[in-house]
């Protein structure tokens, strides 16, 4: 399984993200993971939006292969019920 998070430098919230798909990555064989900085490539919440196919207001913004699961919060629930996290 692939998880791309997109965020930003300064924000806890992706830290989190990156954090808990650090962990999953050393305990998992099956796990990857990518982060993207938005303001580094240019992204802007429209690109999030237009890539999550529904507006958003916040970061991080999840991927989980390919499907939108939303932020650092629903990451660590779909962790908790889905991946022993």
């Amino acid at each position: 399984m692939f998880v791309a998070i997109y965020g930003r430098p300064g924000c806890p919230y992706c830290v989190r993200a990156v954090q808990l798909a650090e962990q999953l990555s050393e305990q998992r064989d099956d796990f990857t993971f990518s982060y993207t900085d938005i303001q580094a490539e240019g992204l802007s919440k429209d690109d999030l939006s237009a890539m999550a196919g529904k507006p958003v207001s916040t970061v991080p913004q999840i991927f989980l292969d390919e499907q939108h699961i939303g932020g650092c919060t629903d990451f660590e629930a779909y962790a908790r019920a889905n991946l022993g996290a």
